[in-house]
């Protein structure tokens, strides 16, 4: 049988067509990190420069990938059903046997992706409190106000979760700073762009 993908899914991996051999085996090889590991922003940096494309186009190529895979596995398809679907999806003759090696190597660690959920860890609570250095070896009589916090961060693993704390530490201008950046991530959350790429990644865990 042929797997069919919808159209986002198809225009995710469009990148790679024209691509030659070594770079899509480099992609196998994000995608792969990526289960692994979970995303790497450095690599996608990277990947996108020498590529002249967005990061964002990387990470997408990188999900498009993992959900031909999960699409794959879940129809059990034989090598030359999933070579004839390559086909069917515009990928050439020399490029086919890099993503078959790809889908016959990973199967056991993509069935454990599947199994658990594309789980990121997400903010769950955070304490702070205000603590003030007074004075140095330098600066004897200096006061300094602090921020110390302690963030939580839980990762879904099924049934269960996986908390993470992080202790930090800041001065107000870099805390002022920090509201910021943060303010412009909920705005930016907000946006259409990240919205559809929101339900991708709902999409990716329930593929059917």
């Amino acid at each position: 049988m042929l797997i069919s993908l919808r159209n986002d899914h198809r225009d995710h991996l469009k990148l790679l067509l024209s691509q030659p051999e070594q770079v899509v085996a480099d992609f196998c090889k994000l995608t792969v990190d990526y289960i692994q590991k979970g995303p790497s922003p450095k690599l996608y940096n990277t990947a996108a420069s020498k590529l002249n494309v967005t990061p964002d186009a990387i990470l997408n190529c990188v999900y498009g990938l993992v959900n031909l895979l999960l699409v794959a596995y879940k129809h059990q398809l034989s090598e030359a059903d999933f070579r004839d679907s390559l086909l069917t999806l515009g990928f050439s003759e020399e490029l086919t046997p890099i993503l078959i090696q790809f889908y016959e190597k990973n199967k056991s660690e993509v069935l454990k992706l599947k199994s658990r959920g594309l789980s990121e860890p997400h903010y769950d609570d955070l304490q702070w409190r205000l603590e003030v250095q007074l004075g140095s070896r330098a600066l004897l009589e200096q006061v300094t106000p602090l921020i110390a916090m302690d963030l939580t961060l839980k990762t879904e693993q099924g049934a269960e979760a996986h908390i993470e704390h992080k202790l930090l530490q800041t001065d107000i201008t870099n805390l002022l700073h920090i509201a910021n950046e943060l303010e412009k991530a909920l705005s930016e959350s907000r946006s259409r762009h990240s919205r559809k790429v929101q339900r991708v990644l709902s999409n990716y865990t329930q593929n059917g």
